[in-house]
Formats: structure tokens, sequence, C-alpha cells
């Protein structure tokens, strides 16, 4: 995904591999893959507001974690690396900058968002 394109996407190669799990198309792996992680996205960026807003900087690092592979797996791949980023800063509970680490992730995770609906919903 380029973080300055105005029409965010998702890797190519990520979404490749997981049109491999299902060549044909008959279960529609791709579809239900972007749909979980849509509905999972959406969580964790609330979730990533409320625990800002409380200074929660570890649980902000774990929630990073945990998005961070899933993103990675759908091809979100700038979130991705955001994820990786804040998780690196944020794991030893450090509250300072807090508010612009959160706010970027949600921002990322947003265009991540726009991207698997435009895959989603044509």
């Amino acid at each position: 995904m380029n973080a300055d394109s105005p029409h965010p996407r998702l890797d190519e190669a990520a979404l490749a591999r997981l049109r491999e799990l299902d060549p044909d198309g008959r279960n529609d792996v791709l579809q239900r893959v972007l749909l979980v992680f849509e509905s999972s996205l959406v969580r964790q960026l609330a979730t990533l507001a409320d625990e800002g807003a409380r200074g929660q900087a570890l649980a902000v690092a774990q929630l990073a974690h945990l998005l961070k592979s899933s993103a990675a797996s759908v091809g979100a791949l700038a979130l991705a690396q955001r994820c990786a980023e804040v998780e690196l800063r944020r794991r030893d509970g450090e509250a300072q900058g807090l508010d612009a680490d959160v706010q970027g992730l949600i921002t990322e995770g947003e265009r991540a968002l726009q991207a698997v609906r435009a895959m989603l919903r044509p």
C-alpha cells in the first residue's frame, strides 16, 4: 500500500499468497479473510483510541503487536510497518508522544480499511 496514493491498495504479493490457498476461488478464502480482517480492524482501532486516550502505552504496544501480522498477511504493509514502529517505541510503557503514535495507527488503519472495503465492495 503506497502511503502517498489517494487510493490505498493492498500488496499484490500478499493477496497472491492468500489466493494460492484457494486457487479456484470456490471457498472464497480471500473474501473471507478480508471480511474477518475488516471487522477485527474496526474493533482494534476503537480499542486503540480508548487505550490511547487513557494513556495506556503498554496496551497500545500489545494491540500494535497483534495487528502487525494480520495487517501484513492481507497486504496492508504500511499499517504493519507503523505497528512495528509503535510496538518498539511503546513496549517499555513510556507514554510521552503516545497520542501521535495512536493517531498514526488509526490513520493507517483507516487507509487499510478503505483498501479492504474497495476490494470487498468494488
